[in-house]
């Protein structure tokens, strides 16, 4: 039996999960409530939580860490 909850997403949430209803042709309740069951998110467990936030390593330079040229303004302030 499922009980009905309502919730507030970003739009950016909301439109990857509209996006994936309509490519497996299914409702946005469906992947929501799949995206939920997945192992680590019911688990609550901190890579559960953000593991869509986290740069794969592939995508990343490999110099990122090396580089000062992409140190430069690290840590500085935010103003404008």
């Amino acid at each position: 039996m499922y009980r009905t909850v309502s919730v507030k997403l970003k739009d950016r949430v909301l439109a990857d999960i509209e996006a994936e209803a309509r490519a497996r042709r299914t409702t946005r309740s469906a992947v929501v409530r799949e995206r939920l069951e997945r192992p680590g998110a019911a688990s609550g467990s901190v890579w559960g939580r953000m593991q869509d936030l986290v740069i794969r390593g592939d995508t990343a330079p490999a110099d990122l860490a090396s580089n000062k040229a992409r140190l430069r303004g690290y840590g500085g302030s935010r103003r404008r």
